[in-house]
């Protein structure tokens, strides 16, 4: 069974930078487009970033510039740096990626998320 983990989140004051990560486990055959979406209390979640399998990178109005996202192919991992966050940038992120378990069939898989909370 494929799962993500997510890692990293945490309280941190306004201007300041986190690094969350995301670990994919499990038996795959490969995994393509990964990204990362934010749902904060109240709202619907939504795309923050997202990085297709050869690196193509998209970001969602609000975060670019501040936030960066890669991955490591060889590690089965994604990665999204946070730098001069905000307060609006608090919510629970979560990890996502299209993840091929046989050559044909694939699995839109969710990680449980990981809390980042912005002071001011």
């Amino acid at each position: 069974q494929v799962q993500l983990v997510e890692s990293g989140g945490d309280l941190v004051q306004a201007g300041g930078s986190l690094r969350l990560s995301c670990a994919a486990s499990g038996s795959m055959f490969r995994i393509d487009d990964m990204g990362w979406y934010r749902q904060a209390p109240g709202k619907q979640r939504e795309l923050v970033a997202f990085i297709t399998r050869g690196g193509n990178k998209n970001y969602t109005d609000s975060v670019k510039g501040r936030f960066t996202i890669s991955r490591d192919n060889a590690k089965r991992m994604v990665y999204l740096q946070m730098t001069s966050l905000k307060p609006e940038d608090t919510a629970v992120y979560y990890c996502n990626a299209v993840i091929l378990t046989t050559a044909w069939q694939s699995r839109n898989t969710w990680g449980q998320g990981t809390q980042v909370t912005v002071s001011s």
